[in-house]
């Protein structure tokens, strides 16, 4: 009788536990969709961001994430910003913390390292009593704007949806609804914008998701990846292929760009492929994939998962249930 009761209890837990797991999984998190709005009506909005110079050379560089009342991360990256000295083989520390009163206080776990955010800088002190005073900072991709040149297809210039199937323009937008191209192309050079909304409590992959998809088949994510790590899961990455070369995401909210060269595989008279597709990706202007063999049918959850026959496929735009927006696209095919 005790091992039926025990069992019961233990079955019931499992129950209760399971049932929250998928409660906190259906939690909706707030998300702005405008810079304006979130910096009014959030004060972390004001915070997140990167400190540091826009200048190669720098000693320090840090990138602070908004993680929801008045908790942030900040990771402290030697020789500056990515993009401008930071790369994988230099040290990335990460500092927790929280408000206290009007300023933010963060440390690492063994105290070594130890910052206060006040008055729009980040006051990074080392070794227990150096200061380093590094000013918040705002990036803009340098390929942002950039005109289609003579021969390009506007895929969409703010005007309408027109060429794309389940496309939907709001507010002079394009949004992420699992839109696809209406034109296929085979070898092309793409250019992307796109704006992640800023979503401070959500985390991993709920976190202003969204993916393009080049051919129809290989994906390069979207997502709020800014200071993280940079998996092949992260901004940047090559879903389920490759990992970025660094990590180049900005803040949410801030515009973004993908410039992106494709290489459409090869078929024989016969139709047997004879070489996989390659692509070369930049974000936010800076490479982070060069030339890349792209050794799979597909990536996962790709919109074409028949067996790959043809160099041709469509550009689609992944709906992750995020609030993703998209601005200046255009793409100039191959010869």
């Amino acid at each position: 009788m005790k091992k039926i009761y025990v069992v019961g209890c233990l079955a019931a837990l499992f129950t209760l536990v399971a049932g929250l797991l998928h409660a906190a999984d259906k939690v909706e998190h707030k998300a702005w969709t405008n810079p304006e709005v979130a910096l009014r009506e959030d004060p972390d909005f004001g915070i997140q961001g990167e400190y540091g110079s826009l200048e190669p050379g720098a000693k320090w560089g840090v990138q602070v994430v908004a993680l929801g009342d008045g908790h942030f991360d900040a990771y402290v990256l030697q020789s500056g910003l990515p993009g401008l000295g930071w790369t994988r083989e230099k040290s990335r520390t990460l500092l927790k913390g929280k408000r206290d009163g009007a300023d933010i206080l963060l440390e690492n776990t063994n105290k070594s390292l130890a910052a206060t955010i006040r008055d729009g800088k980040f006051e990074l002190k080392t070794g227990g009593c150096k200061v380093e005073f590094l000013p918040r900072v705002e990036r803009r991709s340098e390929t942002l704007g950039a005109k289609p040149p003579v021969g390009a297809v506007v895929l969409f210039d703010g005007k309408s949806a027109e060429q794309w199937e389940n496309g939907k323009v709001e507010h002079g937008l394009l949004q992420a609804t699992g839109c696809m191209s209406k034109q296929l192309f085979a070898d092309y050079t793409l250019h992307l914008e796109f704006r992640i909304p800023y979503k401070p409590t959500a985390r991993g992959q709920k976190r202003g998701n969204s993916g393009v998809y080049h051919s129809g088949r290989w994906e390069t994510q979207i997502l709020d990846s800014f200071g993280l790590e940079g998996r092949d899961t992260d901004c940047g990455g090559i879903y389920s292929i490759s990992k970025p070369r660094l990590n180049m995401c900005l803040p949410p909210l801030v515009w973004q760009t993908y410039d992106v060269n494709f290489t459409a595989a090869k078929f024989d008279a016969a139709g047997k492929r004879t070489a996989w597709p390659k692509i070369t990706v930049k974000l936010n202007g800076v490479l982070v994939h060069e030339n890349l063999e792209l050794t799979k049918d597909f990536t996962t959850s790709a919109p074409i998962t028949k067996p790959l026959e043809s160099p041709e496929g469509p550009i689609f735009l992944q709906d992750h249930g995020n609030p993703v927006v998209f601005q200046n696209i255009w793409v100039v095919p191959g010869k």
